[in-house]
């Protein structure tokens, strides 16, 4: 009788995000007792635990968006996404970016392919559009589109390699669903602020996929914060 075999659980650092891409939390130096001991500085007093009047201190700095307390620790992410979230994702300055290049190591083949239920059509104006799901066969033919575009645009780059092109002119051929990564290091006000906007409902749907997973690491590490950040409608102090 063969033996049973658990099966491998996913690391608690990790994220699985769309169809080929992920969050890892690779450091970080937070806690909810940073924000308290930085916000009683001001009055030379430091605790080394965290009672329950300082949940009332961190609710307080954040309803009345006192956001320096909230500056002082880190979260370090190493991300693999698409490169379309990777460029919305530069956006959010407030921290450190460092991107894997195709300058100097060989692109990858994983492209992002939507889900069936991911294919939709926008409706409506610029700044106001509502996205609706599309029926199953132009969803499909959709995804079969990008996947051919995709063969075809990663054969281009390996012949172009093959002959002798650099790959910094080469990677030019590769669409924007490839995959990228980057490690971002950022502390928890500025991971607040990324987070109530790119979680929101108006925000691009695969950019709120990473930033639910950023977000779930928030409420790890600092479960008194999130849930601060929660009860005040997610706006970032």
């Amino acid at each position: 009788m063969a033996a049973v075999t658990d099966t491998p659980a996913i690391p608690s650092d990790y994220r699985p995000v769309l169809d080929h891409g992920f969050v890892r939390l690779d450091a970080a130096m937070a806690d909810d007792l940073s924000v308290v001991n930085a916000a009683r500085v001001s009055f030379a007093r430091r605790k080394e635990e965290l009672e329950d009047s300082d949940a009332g201190l961190i609710r307080f700095l954040m309803r009345e968006r006192h956001g320096t307390p909230f500056e002082h620790n880190s979260f370090r992410f190493h991300v693999r996404c698409p490169i379309f979230v990777a460029r919305e994702w530069f956006r959010h300055r407030i921290g450190s970016f460092n991107e894997f290049s195709m300058r100097y190591a060989k692109a990858t083949d994983d492209f992002y392919v939507p889900a069936a239920e991911d294919v939709r059509t926008q409706v409506g104006k610029p700044g106001a559009y509502t996205f609706e799901t599309v029926e199953p066969e132009l969803a499909e033919s959709t995804r079969e589109t990008l996947e051919s575009v995709y063969r075809s645009a990663y054969e281009a780059y390996e012949q172009l390699v093959e002959a002798g092109i650099a790959r910094e002119i080469a990677r030019c051929v590769l669409p924007v669903g490839a995959y990228t990564e980057f490690f971002w290091t950022v502390n928890a006000r500025a991971l607040m602020n990324f987070v109530s906007l790119r979680a929101a409902e108006t925000a691009q749907r695969e950019i709120r996929r990473y930033a639910d997973a950023v977000e779930s690491f928030l409420a790890e590490k600092m479960p008194v914060t999130h849930a601060a950040f929660v009860a005040n409608d997610r706006t970032a102090p």
